[in-house]
Protein backbone atom coordinates (compact mmCIF):
# COMPACT_ATOMS: atom_id res chain seq x y z
CA UNK A 1 0.00 0.00 0.00
CA UNK A 2 1.25 3.48 -0.88
CA UNK A 3 0.65 6.44 1.43
CA UNK A 4 -1.03 9.33 -0.38
CA UNK A 5 -1.68 12.93 0.59
CA UNK A 6 -1.70 16.46 -0.85
CA UNK A 7 0.79 19.28 -0.56
CA UNK A 8 -0.71 22.69 -1.30
CA UNK A 9 -3.36 20.92 -3.40
CA UNK A 10 -0.95 18.76 -5.39
CA UNK A 11 -1.28 14.95 -5.00
CA UNK A 12 1.81 13.36 -3.43
CA UNK A 13 2.76 9.81 -2.49
CA UNK A 14 5.40 8.20 -0.31
CA UNK A 15 7.90 6.23 -2.41
CA UNK A 16 10.41 4.12 -0.45
CA UNK A 17 11.99 6.89 1.64
CA UNK A 18 10.51 10.23 0.55
CA UNK A 19 7.34 12.05 -0.49
CA UNK A 20 7.04 12.70 -4.25
CA UNK A 21 4.66 14.67 -6.46
CA UNK A 22 2.40 12.17 -8.21
CA UNK A 23 2.29 13.99 -11.56
CA UNK A 24 6.04 13.98 -12.26
CA UNK A 25 7.62 11.89 -9.44
CA UNK A 26 9.84 14.80 -8.32
CA UNK A 27 10.58 15.13 -4.58
CA UNK A 28 7.80 16.95 -2.73
CA UNK A 29 10.42 18.86 -0.76
CA UNK A 30 10.45 21.48 -3.53
CA UNK A 31 7.78 24.17 -3.06
CA UNK A 32 4.95 24.56 -5.52
CA UNK A 33 2.33 27.29 -5.48
CA UNK A 34 -1.17 26.53 -4.22
CA UNK A 35 -3.10 24.50 -6.81
CA UNK A 36 -6.20 26.61 -6.14
CA UNK A 37 -5.08 30.26 -5.95
CA UNK A 38 -1.56 30.00 -7.42
CA UNK A 39 0.11 31.76 -4.46
CA UNK A 40 3.33 30.53 -2.88
CA UNK A 41 3.71 30.28 0.92
CA UNK A 42 4.52 33.47 2.80
CA UNK A 43 8.17 34.02 3.84
CA UNK A 44 7.18 32.69 7.28
CA UNK A 45 5.82 29.49 5.68
CA UNK A 46 2.10 30.20 6.10
CA UNK A 47 -0.45 29.37 3.42
CA UNK A 48 -0.84 32.57 1.43
CA UNK A 49 -4.56 31.81 1.09
CA UNK A 50 -4.94 32.23 4.87
CA UNK A 51 -1.94 34.25 5.99
CA UNK A 52 -1.14 34.43 9.69
CA UNK A 53 -3.94 33.28 12.00
CA UNK A 54 -3.18 34.29 15.59
CA UNK A 55 -3.25 31.47 18.13
CA UNK A 56 -3.48 28.71 15.51
CA UNK A 57 -0.76 26.07 15.34
CA UNK A 58 -1.86 24.47 12.06
CA UNK A 59 -4.33 25.56 9.35
CA UNK A 60 -4.92 24.92 5.67
CA UNK A 61 -7.33 26.43 3.13
CA UNK A 62 -7.72 23.04 1.43
CA UNK A 63 -6.04 24.24 -1.77
CA UNK A 64 -9.01 23.16 -3.88
CA UNK A 65 -8.89 19.51 -2.81
CA UNK A 66 -12.46 18.27 -2.57
CA UNK A 67 -12.20 14.48 -2.34
CA UNK A 68 -11.90 12.94 1.13
CA UNK A 69 -8.77 11.10 2.19
CA UNK A 70 -9.24 7.34 2.17
CA UNK A 71 -8.24 5.52 5.32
Amino acid sequence: MTARAHQRGHPIHFDDDQWRYTDNDSPASSERPCASCGAIPTPDGFDACLGYVQGVSSACCGHGVEEPFSQ
